[in-house]
């Protein structure tokens, strides 16, 4: 009997995008699978289509919670997780069909595999069409190694060893959780296939709060740094 996958859905006013996300987890070939949607505080309509989505899907679950981060509602969808095996989508983003069969079968070949990440695809919306012309032939128009969470399967064990993403962090939450799992010896891989495809559009997350992004990441750096000398072992 295959294991249950659970799908966290962590969202904050996205009625644009969100029916189109999950319906691509809906259309995963996989079975059986759970989706949390945590609505994140939404000012928009956003909980009205993730309800409506509900009603004609069993599989989605819809919580809602005060306003405090993407950070905070993806820790809260592992807390309702049921699957040994836990995903995440934002919810601007797509995933491919066979994301979740692909990426179960190698915890399937692979018994100690801990984590398992995939490569990611820019897409850009319409409104943005320059931007997708410049970056034709660029690095971020290309597949990109997917060290975040969209293209994270992982198992309940891991999150029970290292602890779930850091609150504190408004960017790097999953690079920081990525350097943990490592410190503390998880085993990872790294497909080559195209699961994720990242969509681009004028309110990314990413795009609005950029400020201070990279301090925030030199310091994740710093930590796992004083970490390991901590330790004893070299950087």
């Amino acid at each position: 009997m295959r294991p249950l996958i659970s799908c966290v859905v962590p969202v904050y006013n996205g009625e644009r995008h969100l029916e189109e996300a999950l319906d691509s987890i809906l259309a995963q070939e996989w079975r059986p699978i759970q989706v949390i949607v945590v609505d994140d505080g939404s000012t928009d309509r956003t909980l009205e289509v993730a309800r409506k989505v509900a009603e004609r899907a069993p599989e989605v679950t819809v919580v809602s919670q005060a306003n405090a981060g993407p950070t905070v509602a993806r820790n809260t969808g592992i807390a309702l997780a049921k699957g040994d095996l836990i995903c995440f989508l934002d919810a601007d983003d797509l995933w491919h069909p066979e994301k979740l069969v692909r990426q179960a079968r190698r915890f399937e070949e692979e018994p100690n595999l801990d984590h398992s990440v995939h490569h990611i695809q820019n897409f850009w919306e319409e409104e943005l069409a320059a931007e997708a012309e410049a970056y034709q032939g660029h690095a971020r128009g290309k597949p990109i190694a997917g060290y975040v969470t969209q293209c994270l399967m992982v198992r309940r064990r891991a999150f029970d060893r290292i602890g779930t993403f850091n609150t504190e962090l408004k960017h790097g939450d999953s690079a920081e959780w990525f350097l943990r799992a490592r410190e503390a010896g998880l085993r990872g891989d790294l497909m080559p296939d195209v699961l994720t495809h990242r969509r681009m559009h004028a309110e990314n997350r990413s795009r609005v709060q950029a400020s201070g992004s990279l301090d925030e990441f030199f310091g994740i750096l710093k930590q796992s740094i004083d970490r390991k000398r901590a330790a004893g072992s070299s950087v």
